[in-house]
């Protein structure tokens, strides 16, 4: 079996369709988390998993945080210290997160990307890798949302209309 190695690769993906890539992730997390009944948001779970409320509340914790680290070039610790218990209420902070997201994003050089940065002092990878970490952790969360919504017999929003 071959195996390729690429040395040197030009840019696949600019910044700012980066940017634009993970704002389509966070508006089909909106809707999911919009699908949710109330209750079900914050107390159904499936095997001992978290409810979705407090997976939503984790994507809260890390994303403007984790950016405001990355531009003041601060290693400050994870914090998970949230307190919403209704629906609207995440929904107005995820709301409220989405420019300032957009905002710190902006405020990165891309010649930063390559650099490498502690995230909340655990985590110390490029920045690029740090911002790839933040939509995957979305993207998996949210299919953890798919299969709630599912359970309870929601049809959740198609995943590639972002």
């Amino acid at each position: 079996m071959e195996t390729t190695q690429i040395s040197k690769q030009e840019t696949f993906i600019g910044k700012e369709d980066l940017l634009n890539h993970w704002l389509g992730h966070r508006n089909l997390t909106r809707r999911v988390i919009e699908k949710f009944p109330e209750k079900e948001l914050f107390e159904f779970s499936v095997e001992g998993m978290r409810p979705f409320s407090d997976m939503v509340k984790e994507l809260l914790s890390i994303a403007t945080p984790g950016l405001s680290g990355i531009v003041k070039r601060a290693e400050e610790p994870f914090s998970h210290d949230m307190n919403m218990t209704t629906k609207a209420e995440l929904l107005a902070q995820w709301d409220k997160e989405t420019p300032k997201i957009i905002d710190l994003y902006n405020q990165i050089p891309a010649e930063d990307f390559s650099k490498p940065f502690n995230l909340f002092g655990e985590y110390n990878f490029p920045i690029k890798d740090n911002i790839l970490y933040f939509i995957d952790n979305e993207v998996h969360h949210r299919a953890q949302g798919y299969v709630y919504l599912r359970a309870l017999g929601i049809e959740p929003p198609f995943f590639w209309e972002r």
